[in-house]
């Protein structure tokens, strides 16, 4: 069974558990006179400083005061009820999985670090999107308590956080204890903009993104039938002002054409021969089927910036796999989902969220590997002769269950009947870990 963590009583396999949300700000000035790539729109709907999604909620990411204590739940029921008197006392829109799993989510991670962090260099951290801070917390409580105490001692931990309400927010949770505070600063910055990071860090690192992609930027392309050319999508505003449509336009944006040279998308074309191709041309004028297809451009576009500043990092991601129930068309299409009165409904078109609904995509876990192949320099693309070496990576998929039983302690998580909520209802979750190695292409 799949469902997502968004509607109370009913908890999802994985995902964001909304609670309900402040009233609606709805806004038609996420676009303005001239067309903006979807890219641009979706950024703007969720962090534009006035108008977007988490610009207007400062409370959108939770903090437990207490850690759920799951041996003394006597099973799902109990856990489900325990979330719903939560979220009723509180007025935030969800808790992530290290919070609702703290400090055992964070300390899993931590002991994936530990087994293959180079030691004989300062053990440095940097995390995207720290949410609340309760990552970070949890992962240096962890190595203060568990590595060597050179290593604690000097270690460094960098949150680079866009939302400046949440950048205070890790101050405050991480500065609880008081020996992590010269250790642990963040940079309240755009961890895409290439200038926000000044020179290239050339020693060994970790980059963690906590459920990080979902909400990155992604581009729409849109063909007429199955044997149209591409074309990429852009939002204008209709005649009426207050409404949306969308603008199709040859492939011509420079992040949106390397993804779908990543993807391989067009590989069809040249696979077929000419009799097939001919069969397939006039089928898809008798039948035709318009495509639509979601690329992951705000995920290139970080992986190239990661990859550049850091080319010794390691990455550790976690994130959505997939996502039931989308209305959205399309392949890789997101859910959009708001809360109004205190219930969630989704929406069945990207361009009705106008500041008050959050968007977020499942995660294509092979694309993601692509991708960082091809921000490394490992994967080449059609037409690249450069002479420009890469670095191969060891790269590794696991189920959420796999990574945490494999990593972290299980039982910690487990009620009275056996039910283990992180094990059993983040079925639609998992873990990428890629580590850099000495191989020369």
């Amino acid at each position: 069974m799949f469902s997502r963590t968004r509607t109370l009583p009913f908890i999802p396999l994985a995902s964001k558990v909304c609670a309900p949300q402040l009233e609606a700000l709805y806004s038609t000035h996420i676009v303005g006179d001239k067309p903006v790539l979807v890219r641009d729109f979706i950024h703007s709907s969720l962090y534009h400083p006035l108008h977007g999604y988490f610009s207007q909620r400062s409370r959108s990411v939770g903090v437990l005061p207490n850690a759920i204590k799951f041996n003394q739940l006597q099973g799902r029921l109990a856990y489900m009820r325990y979330l719903d008197n939560i979220y009723r006392q509180s007025d935030i829109s969800w808790f992530t999985p290290v919070e609702l799993f703290k400090p055992w989510y964070a300390h899993a991670i931590a002991e994936a670090i530990m087994r293959t962090a180079n030691f004989s260099v300062p053990l440095k951290i940097y995390e995207i999107g720290g949410g609340s801070g309760t990552c970070a917390k949890g992962i240096m409580d962890y190595i203060m308590l568990n590595a060597p105490a050179k290593v604690y001692n000097s270690m460094t931990y960098i949150s680079v956080e866009i939302s400046p309400s949440l950048a205070e927010v890790q101050r405050e949770t991480v500065g609880v204890v008081r020996s992590h505070i010269p250790k642990f600063r963040v940079e309240c910055r755009d961890a895409a903009d290439r200038s926000g990071w000044g020179h290239v860090e050339q020693q060994p690192c970790w980059v963690i993104m906590l459920e990080v992609l979902d909400n990155l930027p992604h581009d729409l392309i849109y063909a007429e039938s199955q044997n149209s050319s591409w074309m990429e999508v852009w939002v204008e505003r209709q005649h009426d002002r207050e409404t949306f449509g969308e603008l199709y336009k040859p492939l011509q944006d420079s992040l949106i054409t390397r993804c779908v040279e990543i993807m391989d998308l067009d590989k069809t074309k040249t696979t077929h021969s000419t009799a097939v191709s001919t069969l397939k041309s006039i089928w898809s004028k008798v039948y035709p089927k318009p495509r639509r297809c979601w690329l992951p451009t705000g995920c290139l576009k970080l992986l190239e910036v990661l990859h550049e500043v850091l080319p010794k990092m390691s990455l550790i991601a976690s994130d959505f796999s997939y996502l039931p129930d989308v209305k959205i068309p399309g392949e890789r299409a997101p859910l959009v989902s708001t809360k109004k009165d205190g219930s969630s409904s989704d929406y069945d078109d990207y361009m009705q969220a106008k500041g008050d609904a959050d968007i977020f995509f499942p995660t294509d876990f092979w694309l993601l590997e692509r991708i960082d192949h091809y921000c490394s320099g490992w994967l080449k693309l059609h037409g690249d002769h450069s002479s420009k070496k890469g670095k191969k990576r060891r790269t590794i998929m696991l189920e959420t269950s796999s990574f945490m039983e494999e990593f972290g302690l299980p039982t910690k998580t487990r009620t009275k009947d056996g039910y283990n909520p992180l094990l059993d209802d983040f079925k639609n979750t998992k873990f990428y870990l890629s580590v850099p190695t000495h191989n020369i292409k």
